[in-house]
């Protein structure tokens, strides 16, 4: 191959390499790959061309990055969630915005539903579930379902079951995320008639007091977790330039990133359900102090941050 033809066909993915930072190891060392690649080619055919000059002096630069991310493994804990999980948010906000308006749309299905089919919230919430709500209303305590619990117990249970469906909601996205989008659908149907069986009860304001404490950080980790598994199925579905089986090794890297990055957060929802949405008797001022500080670390962690750090010239990005 001509050196021109050779450096025409490279050029766009050399520039990307100085112009994008990244302190994530695995991006490095495919970067560092790929340059050694082309390097040895270089020597081969073009031994004193200016092309082998600049590929030996970003090789350099790579492997200086690499040894310098060794020595801040000890700080990976802290610059996960500083930058690389807000890099990603970034990277990838045109499915997290996908996921959000979709689990919209199902939340006013399962609310329209509920209205025109009275049956709807019994099929969707059980009818034990129902009853029980009923019986409580009658006794002037709605959400004493809350109550009726080991506080450490539900905690534990909650916390658990919470990360493991966002788990499942990630790895259902292999399916052309379809599968994260039928979870989507199946949680949305389910809050839309739950909010719609409580607002026909005149106890809708009530209800967004008392389980929006928990529910902000729980349901917007749900969506992400959704949006991660459109990750995945994008990188199925689309994988550009890179062979598909690459493209979904990162797709699935990038989302299992995301959907573990939630767990602090799922955590403390789980907390905010065991230990202070029980307190149904808590001052109004006080549960939507809660739920709207919950609800602007949300907006701020997952919108804001991310775009603050990509306007920075040494913001950290990853993904494609």
């Amino acid at each position: 191959m001509r050196e021109p033809l050779f450096v025409k066909q490279n050029s766009d993915k050399w520039k990307g390499f100085e112009s994008a930072v990244t302190n994530d190891p695995d991006e490095l060392a495919d970067r560092f790959i790929q340059i050694t690649d082309d390097l040895a080619y270089a020597k081969t055919f073009y031994p004193k061309s200016k092309t082998t000059a600049y590929l030996n002096g970003l090789a350099a630069k790579l492997h200086q990055s690499i040894y310098k991310n060794k020595t801040e493994k000890s700080n990976r804990f802290i610059t996960f969630w500083k930058f690389e999980l807000p890099g990603l948010f970034k990277t990838y906000q045109k499915q997290l915005l996908y996921s959000f308006i979709f689990f919209t749309v199902f939340c006013l299905m399962g609310a329209l539903s509920a209205k025109y089919d009275e049956n709807f919230v019994r099929l969707i919430l059980g009818d034990e579930y129902i009853d029980m709500t009923l019986a409580n209303i009658a006794k002037h305590d709605p959400f004493a379902v809350y109550k009726h619990h080991s506080e450490f117990s539900m905690f534990i249970a909650i916390g658990g079951n919470n990360i493991y469906v966002a788990i499942v909601t990630f790895v259902c996205g292999i399916f052309a995320s379809v599968g994260s989008v039928y979870l989507l659908l199946k949680n949305g149907l389910m809050l839309g008639s739950f909010e719609y069986f409580f607002f026909s009860k005149n106890l809708g304001m009530a209800s967004v007091l008392v389980i929006w404490i928990h529910g902000v950080l729980e349901i917007s980790s749900i969506i992400i977790a959704g949006g991660a598994g459109i990750v995945l199925g994008n990188s199925l579905l689309f994988p550009k330039t890179y062979k598909r089986i690459e493209s979904v090794k990162r797709g699935a890297k990038d989302g299992m990133k995301i959907t573990l990055g939630l767990v602090p957060i799922f955590i403390m929802a789980a907390f905010f359900e065991s230990f202070v949405t029980p307190h149904t008797e808590m001052p109004v001022w006080l549960s939507g102090l809660i739920l709207t500080t919950s609800l602007i670390f949300i907006i701020w962690y997952v919108i804001i941050y991310p775009n603050k750090l990509n306007q920075q010239p040494n913001s950290i990005t990853n993904g494609t």
